[in-house]
């Protein structure tokens, strides 16, 4: 005699197995398009700081004592003006997304000898906003006047002998999230000094190598 019970209640489970694993396989792509959209979202405001390029316009910048400079494209100033020593680089942002500068670090060590990048909590903030637009250039600057300072020696000491030196830059996208560092080599040049970029390292997400 047919169980029509047991049938009823196999067919049941049938079908709330087969709803469970279609909820779960649809949950899953859901998941995944979330991830896919945050990512794209993500690449949509990365910010990669470069050095401008030589065709790009040279930009006069002020500091807050009101020392003032012509910033060449695809350059550096770098002086030591009555004990001042001033430093600035063009930039170029070659990501999509704007650049917020947050702060800098000196490598007054030999630039040719491999080294890890500083940690975040050593790098000097800005006390100006920097923001870089995507697809565009801006400005990095900064300013040693404290002779006290443990650094100020051996940079001033390097401005005086047109010596290269590396400046790190430490800055995210424009919600303070996807930290980068990139770091910088500034070389006198026969008439200015120049600025390129030698390394990057991403803070929150792999390394591009």
């Amino acid at each position: 005699m047919t169980d029509w019970t047991t049938i009823a209640s196999l067919a049941t489970a049938g079908g709330t197995l087969v709803l469970a694993l279609a909820t779960f396989a649809s949950v899953r792509s859901a998941n995944r398009s979330a991830r896919l959209a945050e990512y794209s979202m993500q690449i949509g405001i990365r910010p990669l700081l470069m050095p401008s390029r030589l065709e790009d316009v040279a930009q006069k910048i002020m500091w807050g004592d009101e020392h003032w400079a012509l910033l060449p494209a695809a350059g550096a100033t770098v002086e030591l003006v009555d004990g001042n020593v001033y430093l600035a680089m063009s930039l170029r942002n070659s990501g999509s997304g704007i650049g917020v500068i947050h702060g800098w670090h000196l490598g007054l060590h030999d630039p040719h000898t491999p080294h890890p990048h500083a940690e975040p909590d050593e790098f000097r903030p800005q006390l100006r906003d920097l923001y870089v637009p995507g697809g565009d250039i801006g400005f990095w600057q900064a300013a040693l006047r404290n002779q006290d300072d443990p650094e100020y020696a051996p940079l001033a000491e390097a401005v005086r002998s047109s010596r290269m030196f590396l400046v790190e830059l430490l800055y995210t996208d424009e919600e303070g999230a996807q930290r980068a560092i990139t770091a910088f080599l500034l070389a006198p040049g026969k008439e200015r000094w120049l600025c390129s970029a030698i390394r990057h390292w991403n803070l929150d997400r792999p390394d591009p190598r």
